[in-house]
């Protein structure tokens, strides 16, 4: 019976202990999985980005470029990103991104264990990696500090930051750090941003379907890109639009309407094609001083001098002009052929086609198909048909088929859509001749419009600051300037008849452009008329290098050699120099050195620079209203009269180099000073007759046009009164004995 008693006795207490050792068990595995999750978590935390950075950091923005009006006219940025705050982003965005990327953002705390851990069944029942189920704050952790790899390792790191990030900013900072933070596709960072690129507008404005695109494109911003995927992104928004009314943020009637409103895109504008050069000039000034990261990457704004609606002025009278210009000359043909250079018609694309059209543009087109009536030509999204009356103005016998080909690269200009996407147009020709404008206000010096060249795609050379060209006759008022502040009247006489000036390198027989003399001229008519030969009598009377100084006083810089054939114009000089020096005249004696930028701040809005106007005094009043007053005579009754007809105070001057290789036309008004240059960038000759007045001066004559419509155009002011003045004879002997400044 003993025996008994002790077995069941044991049988009692077995159990206990059975159980009291499987607890323990259970506690050391416990105890050694949390050990081993501390381990982890502290192996995978040891390489964590301070949270703290995240109080002080500051993405990426775009720099932006201003007219004088405050309008964009340009940006430079290796991200397009605007930074907005949380009230910047509407009701209707926030709702659409949580509906469809985070249903919990405003009650989790970082993480939600139930999305990673269905997440983490489907990918290992699937056999892939632990993918999907981020929230918002996961998402601007991984954007903000982590790769973007999908590894074990980068989730659990994605996770501890979210939570701290979570512990130190609220919602709302949350929110509005990954709004301005996401990759939303074609160089678009932030839903700001993205707006502006997607829809021109800001994102307050954002429509419901509009919202719901946006909203629906950082799970593949390139597969459901609208721009080139537009049936994916239509697909995706209106999931997105589903799961807003799911959640009910929205009603089912506006569920519907949004889902059968079609994807209207407006894409914005590449605002830097609309002054190129100018832009370009900024930048490398920019880059200069503050650097390259700062100018790309740090947000500035910069407010410039450039006017917009002088510069759209500028561009369309230049492209005119040149068109004009063509077609005085005629077809010529030797045309650019893509299929004769192995590339593939089908898939070509121009850098033309970049650019937004608008009507009166110019841009290069691809022929597609040649009958023996017409030719179809495509340019971007658009096409059009050339038929043989568009080559009425080439004046060729040759049949349309001999005049193109498949493959070849025409010049149009386009006046004009049609609902089908074809366009109307005329056909033009790019021989290669090249434009040049520079307008600049003359109380400030402040640089309204620059136009550097028919094309910046297909040449960034700026021919309005870079290219050194040969002035001509617009070099003579620097002539007489000296000889006016020296003594001269404008009723002083010269006698216009042939001479021979000896030089060092032996005798000069100049001769003027009619080949033609006068006799005994005013210094007013001398200038009106641009006759060569009293211009080189006054240049020799007074001494070639005297006349350089003054061109110097005037702000040419550019080298000019001292001697005599200078005086008509040999000396080669920037566009921007010589149309700056001219505002002296209307300035009444007074430069001020030509501006770009009026200031530039930071991201912050502090001011880094602020440039005020650099004057100098450069020639007396009473010597720049006498010069005012002939160069007006030009405008009046000579070289110039094309520009008599409008009704502004002007004045100016022609300049016209040997074999017509440039032709230049400088003039100003009481506010405005604009100079133009047309030739080719090869010393090549423009064609007999092609003057400055007749290729230059009515690019001037538009641009001046657009310019001065509807504003206040100002007076000259009259010379002052030196009493009365008594003709005087300012000849020299019609052979010059030469005296050592000019040779």
């Amino acid at each position: 019976m003993k025996l008994i008693y002790r077995r069941s006795a044991d049988s009692e207490t077995g159990e206990p202990r059975l159980v009291g050792y499987f607890l323990f068990g259970l506690l050391i595995l416990f105890a050694a999985a949390v050990g081993a999750t501390a381990g982890l978590l502290l192996v995978y935390s040891t390489d964590l980005p301070q949270i703290d950075q995240l109080e002080r950091y500051r993405p990426s923005a775009v720099t932006e470029l201003y007219d004088g009006r405050g309008r964009v006219i340009g940006s430079f940025a290796l991200q397009r990103r605007v930074i907005v705050g949380y009230d910047d982003y509407p009701q209707v965005l926030r709702d659409a991104l949580i509906s469809i990327e985070d249903k919990d953002f405003y009650r989790h705390s970082g993480i939600n264990l139930w999305r990673i851990g269905g997440a983490a069944y489907r990918d290992i029942a699937s056999g892939g990696k632990v993918q999907g189920a981020s929230t918002l704050t996961m998402q601007l952790a991984r954007n903000l500090f982590l790769s973007p790899d999908r590894s074990f390792y980068r989730k659990v790191q994605e996770s501890l930051l979210a939570v701290q990030i979570e512990r130190r900013f609220t919602k709302p900072q949350i929110f509005t750090l990954y709004a301005n933070q996401i990759f939303l596709g074609h160089g678009s960072y932030g839903y700001e941003a993205a707006s502006e690129f997607y829809f021109s507008k800001p994102a307050k404005k954002l429509t419901l379907p509009e919202a719901a695109l946006l909203a629906g494109l950082p799970k593949a911003p390139q597969y459901y890109s609208p721009v080139t995927h537009p049936e994916r992104s239509v697909k995706r928004r209106n999931l997105v639009i589903n799961a807003m009314l799911e959640d009910g943020k929205i009603t089912a009637a506006q569920a519907a309407a949004a889902k059968s409103a079609p994807l209207e895109l407006n894409l914005q504008k590449d605002l830097n094609l609309l002054a190129p050069n100018y832009v370009e000039e900024i930048r490398r000034y920019l880059e200069s001083k503050y650097g390259s990261d700062q100018v790309h990457e740090g947000g500035l704004r910069v407010y410039t001098s450039l006017d917009m609606d002088m510069q759209k002025a500028a561009k369309q009278a230049v492209l005119d002009g040149l068109a004009a210009y063509e077609r005085r000359h005629g077809w010529r043909g030797k045309l650019l052929n893509v299929a004769a250079q192995g590339q593939d018609i089908d898939k070509y694309q121009d850098p033309d086609w970049d650019a937004e059209r608008e009507i009166n543009s110019y841009t290069h087109a691809l022929v597609t198909r040649v009958t023996a009536a017409s030719a179809d030509i495509r340019f971007g999204q658009h096409s059009a048909t050339i038929t043989a009356t568009d080559f009425a103005w080439t004046k060729s016998k040759a049949k349309l088929p001999e005049l193109l080909r498949l493959g070849d690269i025409v010049y149009v200009k386009l006046l004009g859509f049609e609902p089908d996407a074809k366009a109307r147009i005329t056909l033009e020709q790019d021989s290669g001749v090249q434009g040049a404008l520079v307008a600049i206000d003359n109380a400030t010096g402040d640089i309204k419009a620059m136009v550097g060249g028919r094309n910046f795609n297909l040449s960034k050379f700026n021919r309005s600051t870079q290219a050194l060209r040969q002035v001509g006759s617009s070099f003579k008022p620097y002539v007489y300037t000296a000889a006016i502040d020296q003594g001269a009247t404008p009723d002083d006489t010269i006698l216009d008849a042939p001479v021979t000036f000896q030089n060092a390198s032996g005798p000069y027989t100049p001769h003027n452009y009619d080949s033609k003399f006068e006799g005994t001229i005013t210094l007013r008519r001398a200038l009106a008329q641009s006759r060569n030969i009293p211009a080189l009598k006054l240049a020799d009377r007074i001494g070639i290098k005297n006349v350089i100084d003054y061109a110097r006083r005037f702000g040419i810089t550019s080298p000019i050699p001292a001697y005599l054939p200078v005086a008509l114009g040999s000396a080669e000089i920037t566009l921007l120099e010589q149309t700056s020096a001219y505002s002296v005249f209307p300035n009444d004696g007074v430069r001020v050195a030509p501006r770009y930028i009026i200031k530039v701040t930071d991201y912050e809005g502090r001011i880094l620079e602020e440039n005020y106007s650099d004057i100098k005094d450069v020639v007396s009043s009473h010597t720049a209203r006498i010069m005012t007053s002939m160069l007006r005579e030009v405008v009046l009754h000579g070289t110039g009269m094309a520009a008599a007809r409008m009704p502004y105070p002007l004045a100016g001057k022609t300049g016209t180099t040997n074999d017509f290789t440039d032709a230049w036309f400088v003039g100003f008004s009481p506010t405005i000073t604009c100079g133009v240059w047309i030739g080719y960038d090869e010393k090549k000759s423009l064609g007999a007759k092609e003057t400055g007045g007749r290729a230059a001066l009515p690019v001037w004559i538009d641009f001046m046009n657009v310019a001065l419509a509807g504003k206040e155009p100002g007076e000259f002011q009259e010379p002052l009164s030196q009493g009365t003045s008594v003709a005087r004879k300012v000849d020299t002997p019609d052979v010059a004995p030469g005296d050592g400044e000019s040779h």
